[in-house]
């Protein structure tokens, strides 16, 4: 070639065209990296897609064999419990009038029992403290006419017992003021 030839275009071109090729082949670089890294994320989405996709149509197949079996096995049972509450709403009554009937046999019973405990207790009461409950208290398990008839035997008893020992009291007060002699010589 000869140097004389004005080169300088060329080598413009040149040098631009290669300048412009470098930068389309960065530019390809970046866009096959990126292009790499979304189809390395689109594999994954895919995967993942396939996964739930599995897992809702497992998902879907429990879902039917649960409506084809436990569904009705459910319905059975809801009428089964229905059948038993209809029965015992009839039957409820019944067993509420027995209950009332059992309630009242129990408490009459009972109260029975809490006689019969006092009726043994006044039975095992000795003598004495049987005579001193009806004599002063009210709480003595006897008639009241029982009651009457003890406590005024008492209060004759008493004012028979006061009244001789108030005479024996006047007697022995008399012989001492009339200086009387006591023991073997005494005045008849």
């Amino acid at each position: 070639m000869d140097p004389d030839i004005n080169s300088h275009p060329l080598d413009n071109l040149l040098h631009s065209t290669s300048a412009r090729t470098l930068q389309y082949e960065r530019q390809l670089k970046e866009l096959e990296s990126k292009l790499s890294e979304h189809l390395s994320n689109s594999r994954t989405i895919d995967t993942s897609l396939r996964q739930v996709y599995a897992g809702i149509q497992r998902n879907v197949r429990r879902t039917d064999r649960a409506i084809d079996v436990y569904v009705p096995h459910i319905n059975r049972a809801f009428d089964d419990a229905l059948k038993s509450l209809s029965q015992l709403e009839s039957t409820l009554p019944v067993t509420r009038a027995q209950i009332a009937e059992i309630r009242s046999v129990y408490d009459s019973g009972r109260v029975k029992a809490q006689d019969m405990v006092k009726d043994m207790t006044w039975l095992t009461t000795s003598f004495y403290d049987r005579w001193r409950m009806i004599i002063f208290t009210s709480s003595a398990p006897v008639s009241a006419r029982t009651k009457f008839l003890v406590r005024c035997l008492f209060a004759l008893c008493f004012v028979a017992c006061n009244y001789i020992v108030y005479i024996s009291a006047m007697g022995a007060y008399k012989a001492h003021r009339h200086r009387f002699i006591w023991g073997d010589k005494i005045m008849s």
